[in-house]
């Protein structure tokens, strides 16, 4: 599976930004899948995962109410809604495919990485 992920860029605070991942490869479905973010000089942490069919979802506490995660098996693609932007959610966002269908937050169990996009978002 490769992905690639899209829609960063630069948004004032309080502002809407939704990331896509585009897969491709016919086992898209079959799997878990996450968004991850990594700020400079920080790890790599979950932000959303999402089981294979979206029955399931998780968010990390800093950003419940505000993202939304979600999935289309049939186009094979990813994403990530994100409101109410905040300084501190800049970070490059990373998609990834789980290798197990049920949804996992371990970066470790996820197989597949897109190249990141980079979302800035400034006070």
């Amino acid at each position: 599976v490769q992905l690639q992920a899209s829609g960063g860029g630069l948004v004032q605070a309080g502002g809407s930004l939704r990331l896509s991942c585009a897969a491709s490869g016919r086992t898209f479905s079959m799997y878990a899948m996450g968004w991850f973010r990594q700020a400079p000089g920080k790890e790599r942490d979950v932000v959303a995962a999402m089981d294979f069919n979206g029955g399931r979802t998780y968010y990390a506490d800093s950003v419940k109410g505000r993202f939304t995660i979600s999935r289309d098996n049939y186009k094979n693609t990813a994403y990530l809604q994100m409101s109410s932007l905040k300084p501190e959610d800049t970070a490059v966002y990373y998609c990834a495919v789980g290798r197990t269908p049920t949804i996992n937050t371990d970066r470790n169990n996820y197989a597949y990485w897109g190249q990141g996009t980079l979302v800035t978002v400034s006070s």
